[in-house]
């Protein structure tokens, strides 16, 4: 569809997400660059609606979203008639969206690929920690230090890679690019041998992945076949100094059991989520010398978040000129998406 140069004939863009991030998200030369293609209500300089959700979307044809944005419910699509298209300046759409939404034929994008590219880079930096048994080493550093052998950490030649999304995917690539010489696996049913291949790693099954690997990172989705999919039997068949990774969902690992693995001081874990999320402040995770818990801040923070906002304008001014958009979450993919 093509826009009118008369700023009353364009559509309406409305813009939803928690003040506290909306003005990184979208700063003012964002705004001013959406204002171009789209009229911004309210006024461009304070984008952001009220409490009334359902009352803020009423007249718009394109809703900028992101964290804090209520569920599009049917009754909330009940009273926006124009609602088109969805633009999502953050990560996951599944708590956003609505079998209405679907029903409606709205068009619904993502920016996860834009969020994507931090937590790679995050998980790559504690992939190298962890094969380099980083905590246990530190730990142990007040009481000598440690030879040669005992400073080469444990067998984290061998790297497993639960899951190949996105994330995943980008990880592998990350990890084949760099000269460290690792041999990676990755466990994915969706996954063939040739596609492994073709990524540079070989595909297995779970249970090998985690009795050959050194060191094993999450980024399988949160779904009903995932919770708990590195429960006490898997936990348990990774080698001893092995090392857990997880920037996906803290409900993929059974809490209870990777505590009991690492308080033993068989594994160590490197946890940006947790289940539950927050962990309570008596956790034993929380105090371990060999569990590093970080809260959730592998995804963009600080500045990086502007670059959700520019990838969710980009896909506002690829909609408005019919081209496809490079984040679209179809209703027949969003249950295998994180």
């Amino acid at each position: 569809m093509s826009v009118s140069g008369d700023r009353t004939d364009r559509p309406t863009a409305v813009c939803v997400m928690n003040p506290d991030v909306a003005a990184r998200v979208l700063p003012s030369e964002l705004r001013t660059r959406l204002s171009a293609s789209v009229r911004l209500a309210p006024d461009p300089e304070d984008p952001y609606a009220g409490e009334n959700f359902a009352a803020a979307v009423a007249d718009a044809d394109v809703l900028i979203s992101g964290w804090g944005c209520p569920r599009l419910t049917a009754e909330v699509l009940a009273r926006a008639p124009r609602l088109r298209a969805v633009m999502h300046a953050a990560g996951t759409v599944k708590e956003l969206v609505s079998d209405a939404v679907w029903e409606r034929g709205i068009v619904v994008s993502s920016a996860a690929d834009a969020n994507a590219g931090p937590v790679v880079s995050y998980t790559l930096a504690l992939i190298t920690l962890a094969v380099r048994r980083t905590l246990t080493m530190a730990a142990g550093y007040r009481d000598g230090w440690p030879g040669f052998g005992a400073r080469s950490g444990g067998d984290g030649h061998t790297i497993g890679i639960v899951g190949a999304s996105r994330i995943g995917r980008r990880v592998i690539a990350g990890l084949t690019a760099s000269d460290a010489g690792y041999d990676i696996l990755v466990s994915d049913p969706y996954l063939t041998d040739e596609e492994a291949s073709r990524l540079g790693a070989v595909r297995v099954e779970l249970a090998e992945l985690c009795r050959r690997s050194g060191a094993v990172s999450i980024h399988a989705p949160l779904l009903p076949e995932t919770v708990g999919l590195l429960d006490a039997d898997m936990l348990a068949l990774i080698p001893d100094g092995g090392v857990l990774i997880n920037t996906a969902r803290g409900a993929i690992v059974d809490t209870a059991a990777l505590t009991r693995e690492c308080s033993s001081g068989r594994l160590e874990a490197y946890l940006d989520v947790t289940d539950p999320e927050p962990l309570p402040p008596d956790q034993p995770l929380l105090g371990l010398p060999n569990v590093l818990v970080t809260p959730h801040i592998a995804g963009a923070q600080g500045s990086e978040v502007r670059r959700l906002g520019a990838y969710a304008v980009a896909e506002v001014e690829r909609w408005l000129r019919g081209e496809p958009l490079l984040g679209e979450v179809t209703r027949e993919a969003l249950p295998r998406l994180a």
